[in-house]
């Protein structure tokens, strides 16, 4: 659980700092036989700050829970 815990803090603070990421897609408009036209589209893939800092006290409570155990 401690492996996890850490793996969480480091996620959290990750999102944190990125707020996300932008990946491009290529949609079909038209297709006309050997004529072909597309479209790239940019689409942002995000994530609210609270998300990030969620997931990072996750992980310190999993981390200080396992301490407590051992």
């Amino acid at each position: 659980m401690k492996t996890l815990g850490i793996v969480l803090i480091v996620v959290g603070i990750a999102m944190i700092v990125i707020k996300g990421f932008s990946v491009t897609t290529e949609k079909k408009v038209v297709d006309l036989g050997p004529l072909e036209v597309n479209k790239k589209e940019n689409k942002w893939i995000g994530w609210p700050t609270y998300a990030g800092a969620a997931v990072a006290v996750i992980g310190v409570i999993l981390v200080a829970t396992d301490k407590r155990k051992s």
